[in-house]
């Protein structure tokens, strides 16, 4: 049995709130169960130095955890002069997921930076937002396009992420802290809304993993993004 009680192939409660940051130009707040990351969408009228005169736009994230996410508080990040190399390998996985869908000329050269803070964390940070991130950055899309800044929407598909993993000897999906900590096997999918694979990330923490393992974590996960997938879908159509 799962800590949380939940079948192998149940998700955790998942909310997508769009528009609850004031003054971005797209934002939701989503949460994995009691997992909950604030994702913001921001455009700059100018793309970086090194895409000058391409002609090409540029979508990056940036993540940060806040000092009381987890069950002590963290030193910011800031204060230490530099991110640290989790973040930084979170962050560049977020701007790679949302590209794999962005068609980057249509943007012309501007750039659309997602910030994904998390409030609070129980397991599954980056693939929360990740799939928080689209939704923020389908609307920051949209106020472009009704402010004639763009004429055609940029997003070519979507675009979500979930963990799976290997616990007490079964494949689940979605972990949250109790699970991941104890986990035998830990991957991250992140996937398209046509099943087309972006990234993959999978950790054996004791014994290898074998194919046939790694297979029942991947159809879960095809399953779980599918239902993400329509989340996304219902949400940004409200």
């Amino acid at each position: 049995m799962r800590p949380s009680k939940r079948r192998p192939d149940e998700l955790r409660p998942v909310t997508l709130e769009r528009g609850v940051a004031k003054y971005a130009e797209g934002s939701c707040l989503v949460s994995f169960g009691n997992t909950k990351v604030l994702c913001t969408a921001s455009l700059e009228e100018r793309g970086p130095p090194w895409l000058r005169g391409s002609g090409r736009g540029w979508v990056t994230a940036e993540y940060a955890m806040l000092p009381r996410a987890t069950h002590e508080r963290t030193r910011r990040e800031v204060t230490s002069g530099k991110p640290s190399g989790r973040t930084q390998e979170i962050q560049r996985l977020i701007g790679r997921s949302l590209r794999a869908v962005v068609n980057l000329p249509a943007l012309g050269e501007r750039q659309v930076t997602v910030d994904c803070d998390v409030i609070q964390a129980d397991g599954g940070t980056r693939t929360a937002a990740i799939t928080g991130a689209w939704v923020a950055l389908h609307d920051c899309f949209a106020w472009m396009r009704g402010r004639s800044i763009i004429s055609v929407d940029p997003l070519r598909g979507h675009v979500a992420a979930i963990s799976c993993g290997i616990h007490a000897g079964t494949p689940v999906i979605d972990l949250d802290y109790a699970e991941d900590s104890g986990a035998e096997t830990d991957a991250n999918f992140v996937m398209t809304g046509t099943g087309g694979i972006v990234e993959v990330q999978g950790t054996a923490e004791g014994k290898p993993f074998s194919e046939e393992e790694f297979l029942a974590l991947l159809r879960l996960a095809k399953a779980g993004i599918t239902d993400l997938v329509a989340m996304q879908t219902a949400c940004v159509a409200g």
